[in-house]
């Protein structure tokens, strides 16, 4: 998952935008490929922690509540032990389960934004209206090489259909500026994501991936202005959220420099899957100072 939007030199932004591990970097800041696909992070959703990080990044260890709900629903304790009386995977009390969209607070309902650039709007992905569009924004090579995505629209489908028809904790949206769509992006329940084993996860806080699809978009200040809006945007839509998170590759400087233009901070080296990643943290209670 992923987005860069750090001083707009590149086609991609995102959480992360990154190499894998012995690639040459690339300094690309509208491009930012997510460590750990969509797919993946379906599977495991207990958080974890990197204590290595600044003091003030505590480590809660109370699980979410949605985590919980969700542990219940598969006949799972806390603990991660199966309770052997639920063979049936049936949960006994179904209101707890969260309903698809309640993870994120239903993106599609969140509304147009101004931005300096326009009126801007997150559009939650139809497959099958959007696929060709974001299938072709994936083999752009300048996309390629970050995101990993590139070739038949199978491919594509593939990543999205993970995140629609999965338990609700990423959303794959449409940048839409002006009513023209030139940006796709991956909202993301970062506590309940591998990522969280990583870094001191706080319950709800929420990544973003993203890159810049449209080439004559790319390198003209749109990367920051987005990214500040759409995480504010989070901000204002998930009152439960008090910081909103993005890991672009540690030698991306422009990515990097492009989340401290949106008011992001950099919180700390993190060692994922694929790259050394910056922490970058945008917070509810920094955000009209940053």
């Amino acid at each position: 998952m992923g987005a860069d939007t750090h001083s707009d030199t590149s086609p991609g932004l995102g959480t992360g935008a990154g190499t894998g591990t012995g690639t040459a970097a690339r300094t690309d800041p509208d491009i930012h490929r997510p460590d750990i696909h969509p797919r993946e992070s379906q599977d495991s959703p207990t958080p974890g922690a990197d204590r290595s990080t600044d003091n003030e990044d505590t480590l809660d260890l109370r699980l979410p509540e949605e985590l919980l709900a969700l542990l219940d629903a598969e006949g799972t304790g806390a603990g991660g032990h199966r309770d052997p009386n639920r063979a049936n995977g049936t949960a006994p009390h179904a209101g707890l389960t969260p309903a698809r969209s309640d993870l994120l607070d239903n993106i599609a309902d969140w509304g147009p934004v101004t931005t300096p650039a326009g009126t801007f709007q997150l559009v939650p992905v139809r497959v099958e209206r959007d696929l060709p569009l974001v299938c072709r924004w994936m083999n752009d090579p300048a996309v390629t090489a970050f995101w990993e995505l590139a070739g038949p629209q199978n491919v594509t489908e593939d990543h999205l259909q993970s995140q629609l028809t999965g338990d609700g904790r990423s959303m794959p949206c449409l940048g839409v500026l002006e009513g023209t769509p030139m940006s796709y992006w991956e909202i993301y329940r970062a506590d309940l994501d591998p990522l969280a084993r990583h870094y001191p996860a706080r319950p709800h806080d929420t990544g973003i991936h993203l890159l810049i699809g449209a080439v004559p978009d790319r390198g003209r200040g749109l990367g920051s202005a987005l990214l500040r809006a759409v995480a504010d945007l989070v901000l204002d839509r998930r009152p439960a959220c008090a910081r909103v998170v993005a890991e672009p590759d540690l030698r991306n400087i422009p990515s990097v420099t492009a989340f401290l233009s949106a008011g992001f901070r950099f919180s700390a080296e993190i060692d994922l899957p694929v790259k050394r990643a910056a922490l970058m943290v945008r917070e509810r209670s920094l955000r009209d100072l940053l």
